[in-house]
């Protein structure tokens, strides 16, 4: 025999060996299973017998690998919301414990990609793969962990930066009719975030594929989707994964939060996710209270948005900011779902149609929106002309309305009016080009010094062009307190001002030469 073959023989022996200890070793076991059936069956749930020892949102599976999440526990029978297409089910089939809530992959690999809230990519790549996982259900940070609100978060739009300040760590509503910009401020909050080390998570929930992909495609298109994770459950997903959608993306902004980075988190929109919750409450046969809503509407959303908060520096220091969107009706402001998110939330930003079909946008309504803590993080050079300001347009939108009848006015008001359209054509600002925060406060002290009130309305956006592009001949002292915690001296304001001066005054009015003098004769 040559001497490969016995080596082969001898290995070959040597694992047959092994393979006889094994089998003389081992011991089998009984591992007990609890396998229930399906009981009724309808959309978006079912209910199930067999399972006893289920627990409240506990994940159970069908044939096929498809979940559902126990919602009822009942003495003799589970409901369930499930988590996928109900049309390959029966009564009958067989439904299996999994022994765990339902949870959602974390960590750095989901920069950049789009899920579904089951973490599932519909992008088109590769499987996300990571170490770590956390449940979509999570306490909100005691009240001892969180830290003042004292950083802002800037949004790059003039109107909310300087009327409606959002801090890092708060909760600012985004409410109004519907085709009124509500999205596009929450997306031009994100392309603004660009280089300012904040992630974002932009949460779709039930919204149209076309809306969704052409969110997307912007993101994209501005190089945002970098620092973005996309959470999707569209309309015409099951009502289960459109409830759990905006539990499961707070998860994952949690666990960068964690981490000490900055988090914003946009909720678009919350009145579907409420509807979804209606909807699965009725079928499973909860009490129905206001609006058919059951009486726990109010906690599902406070629980969700209490997780959003500034952490103290021993935990991290990190925020999760979050920008929950709510549909109105016909501007009712005082719907049952609008009010709950109001008393949850730390101030609204609200749209108004009106003015968004007199092309003022974004169509803020500066009178019924209001920040509660974001002033307190507010630059000092910012917070020093946004008080006047806010209090000038106000005035000046109390004064329009006045002026309409066609009463005479005296040139203190005609003064104001003037004014405050100027402030008004100074705060309109297109689609998807924010602003940063040096050209924002260059303009407001110019408004605030009255250099924009000769000029024509329709100069305002040139004469705007105009001064950020004269702030690269600013002082880098005076340009660098612009961005710090320092206050501006009248030394710096006037440096400021004697600049816009300069850069605005090509576009005032020419004085009157008046009328030509008479020859003598």
């Amino acid at each position: 025999m040559t001497e490969p073959a016995g080596a082969l023989l001898t290995a070959l022996y040597g694992a047959f060996d092994g393979l006889r200890d094994a089998c003389a070793t081992y011991t089998p076991s009984l591992v007990p299973e609890e396998i229930g059936i399906i009981t009724s069956l309808s959309t978006g749930i079912a209910t199930i017998s067999g399972l006893p020892n289920l627990g409240n949102e506990e994940l159970v599976s069908f044939a096929g690998g498809r979940l559902g999440m126990a919602f009822n526990v009942d003495e003799d029978e589970v409901g369930l919301i499930l988590l996928c297409d109900y049309q390959d089910l029966h009564v009958g089939d067989e439904v299996r414990r999994t022994g765990r809530v339902m949870d959602v992959a974390v960590g750095n690999a989901l920069l950049g990609r789009v899920l579904d809230p089951l973490g599932n990519p519909i992008d088109g790549k590769p499987l996300v793969l990571t170490e770590n996982r956390l449940p979509v259900e999570r306490p909100a940070p005691a009240i001892m962990d969180r830290a003042p609100v004292s950083v802002p978060l800037q949004t790059g739009l003039k109107v909310v930066d300087a009327m409606i300040p959002i801090g890092r760590g708060q909760r600012e509503l985004i409410l109004g009719d519907r085709q009124t910009g509500k999205t596009a401020i929450a997306i031009d909050t994100i392309l603004n975030q660009r280089g300012q080390n904040v992630v974002c998570v932009y949460c779709a929930i039930g919204q149209r594929a076309s809306s969704v992909a052409k969110v997307i495609a912007n993101l994209q298109e501005k190089g945002a989707m970098e620092y973005t994770v996309v959470v999707v459950a569209e309309g015409n997903n099951a009502p289960g994964l459109v409830y759990i959608t905006p539990y499961a993306a707070t998860s994952i902004a949690e666990w960068f939060m964690e981490q000490g980075r900055d988090v914003l988190i946009v909720y678009d929109d919350l009145t579907q996710h409420a509807q979804a919750y209606r909807e699965l409450s009725l079928l499973l046969r909860r009490p129905p209270g206001r609006e058919a809503y059951p009486g726990d509407i109010f906690y599902i959303h406070s629980r969700m948005l209490e997780r959003s908060t500034h952490l103290i520096k021993e935990l991290g220091g990190g925020s999760l900011t979050a920008l929950p969107i709510i549909e109105t009706d016909a501007q009712d402001i005082s719907a049952y779902i609008p009010t709950n998110l109001i008393s949850i939330t730390d101030g609204q930003v609200y749209l108004s149609p009106t003015l968004f079909e007199l092309g003022v946008l974004p169509a803020v309504d500066v009178a019924q929106s209001v920040s509660r803590v974001g002033s307190q993080a507010q630059k000092p050079a910012y917070r020093a002309v946004a008080g006047d300001l806010k209090l000038a347009y106000s005035q000046f939108e109390e004064l329009e309305t006045f002026a309409k009848f066609g009463t005479h006015l005296d040139d203190a008001t005609r003064k104001s009016i003037d004014h405050g359209q100027r402030i008004r054509a100074c705060l309109k600002q297109p689609e998807s080009q924010p602003v940063a925060v040096a050209e924002q406060i260059i303009v407001l002290i110019a408004l605030q010094a009255g250099l924009f009130d000769q000029m024509p309305l329709n100069k305002v956006p040139d004469g705007e062009l105009a001064l950020q592009k004269a702030l690269a001949d600013l002082s880098k002292e005076v340009a660098g307190r612009l961005m710090s915690e320092d206050k501006l001296s009248d030394e710096d304001h006037k440096a400021i001002v004697d600049l816009a001066k300069g850069a605005l005054a090509s576009f005032q009015p020419k004085p009157d030469p008046g009328p030509p003098a008479k020859e003598s004769k």
